[in-house]
């Protein structure tokens, strides 16, 4: 489902399934790790997964700008991939499938990245939509673009 998900950006070295295999097995044994996958009838259509996060964590500390005292104090889920394959996109389908996510978890906030330039900035549009105001920037990887990270009340 990621190579269809993501078939216009496999090209690029962050996109490429290893690069997406290799989070993945990283991300499945990291704490509170969950993931929903989207289904129509038989058809996978999306999925999105996240973990838990805390203060010591590798995603607060990657932060271009410092982040004001105590913000990383509480536990927050990160969800790290939010996919739909492009017949099922602009149906209300990875707003469904992201609701579902957060609606089994316990974290009082909830953050994500975006790429801002993704879909000439719709995806960030819609993710603000969807209640994620941006608070920073990370560039996770030397191969990844800089990311808008994103943040909002569950």
């Amino acid at each position: 489902m990621y190579e269809d998900v993501r078939a216009p950006l496999l090209h690029l070295a962050n996109y490429r399934v290893e690069a997406f295999a290799e989070r993945l097995d990283r991300h499945v044994t990291e704490p509170g790790f969950g993931l929903v996958l989207g289904y129509d009838g038989e058809a996978p259509v999306g999925y999105a997964y996240g973990n838990t996060i805390d203060a010591g964590d590798r995603y607060w500390k990657r932060m271009a700008e410092p982040l004001p005292d105590g913000y990383t104090d509480t536990p927050v889920l990160a969800i790290k991939e939010i996919g739909v394959r492009t017949p099922w996109r602009g149906t209300g389908t990875a707003r469904r499938i992201h609701d579902e996510l957060l609606a089994h978890r316990t974290e009082d906030r909830v953050t994500l990245m975006v790429n801002p330039l993704a879909g000439d900035g719709k995806v960030q549009a819609l993710y603000e939509s969807w209640g994620y105001q941006p608070v920073n920037s990370q560039q996770p990887s030397p191969d990844s673009p800089r990311l808008t990270a994103m943040i909002r009340a569950r």
